[in-house]
């Protein structure tokens, strides 16, 4: 009797002793790969180099990430960066919710023309029913979704001529990312829209092959377009803007002990209000700064009146709607009903 009770407490012990052991050590790799597309100075790249440190900081190193700028794990192809993450080539991402449409088609819904008039709007979409949504769908996709950010409103620039009305772009060549919906909604305003990668995209701005893109100001900005691609003309139209989510992929999320996966969640919601605020720095009136500095630099800037924006949003409206069909319906009803209501 004594020898059996003897037996089940070594049991007992060793059992407890396991339940112990730090799962890590089994678990955890030494480096967890980062992908975003940009890298510093722009406050998408800053916003991965912080996640990176407030993961090591909260996991007191147990978990440690490194950043790959300029969607280098994938050959620089900034929409294959999404299915390269759900194999597992990638570990997780800040990611633009552009790139990553054409295979989450609902994602479409920012670069919806002319959907969010404001600030307040991307909010009313990202922090509402709509963005839970989008990350429920994120989910069934072999994704971790855990926090939003953002690259910002998309604004034009040229070196032909100040962009104020649709005849205005007529015949332009528009630097578009890799979306059919980009190229839909420039055909319709009469441009004539090239997709290519951002890394392919100043070289050919230099050059001349083509004539303007459309870009986030913090982008402008940074890469020097006034200057490094005689980008004199910029028109603040607000057409569209890029959140951006940060994800992780499902199988390395699940290796991680409940603990692990709060902190880098946490770091990722800490991560992502900061890099919104660097994002919109400059931008939000009553502060419009970066706006007046770009001017100050001898860039001629189209600020649209609504009846203007309205005349843009009117040429869009058939892809407007064909577009709807293809996202659905309701999720873009709700999406409109949202922005209508935000406070």
């Amino acid at each position: 009797m004594r020898r059996g009770m003897g037996l089940l407490m070594v049991a007992l012990l060793v059992g407890a002793l396991a339940l112990a052991l730090p799962v890590e050590a089994a678990e955890y790799k030494a480096e967890y790969k980062l992908s975003t597309v940009l890298g510093k100075p722009f406050p998408w790249g800053v916003a991965g180099e912080r996640w990176v440190e407030l993961v090591r900081e909260k996991t007191n190193g147990r978990i440690n990430m490194k950043m790959y700028p300029g969607t280098s794990l994938v050959g620089g192809d900034q929409t294959k960066e999404f299915t390269a993450i759900r194999q597992g080539s990638i570990d997780m991402a800040i990611g633009s919710t552009i790139n990553w449409s054409p295979q989450v088609q609902q994602l479409n819904l920012f670069s919806m023309p002319f959907l969010m008039p404001d600030y307040k709007a991307i909010d009313a979409l990202t922090g509402g029913e709509v963005g839970q949504e989008l990350f429920k769908i994120l989910e069934s996709k072999d994704v971790v979704p855990l926090a939003w950010g953002e690259n910002g409103f998309r604004e034009l620039s040229n070196s032909k001529l100040p962009v104020r009305k649709p005849e205005d772009l007529k015949g332009l060549k528009i630097r578009v990312v890799g979306s059919p919906l980009f190229l839909d909604t420039f055909t319709a305003l009469g441009a004539n829209p090239t997709q290519m990668s951002w890394a392919d995209a100043v070289p050919a701005l230099s050059s001349g092959a083509v004539d303007g893109q459309e870009n986030p100001l913090t982008v402008y900005m940074a890469a020097r377009l006034h200057t490094t691609a005689n980008q004199k003309n910029l028109t603040l139209w607000g057409y569209v803007a890029d959140p951006l989510i940060f994800v992780v992929n499902k199988d390395v999320w699940a290796g991680w002990t409940p603990e692990d996966q709060q902190a880098v969640k946490d770091a990722a919601i800490q991560a992502g209000r900061e890099n919104i605020e660097a994002a919109r720095r400059g931008l939000v009136p009553p502060d419009d700064s970066l706006v007046k500095e770009i001017e100050g630099m001898g860039v001629t800037v189209a600020r649209l009146s609504d009846a203007e924006k309205g005349e843009l949003k009117k040429a869009t409206r058939e892809v407007f709607d064909k577009w709807a069909r293809q996202i659905g319906p309701e999720l873009v009803k709700k999406a409109e009903d949202a922005v209508a209501n935000r406070k």
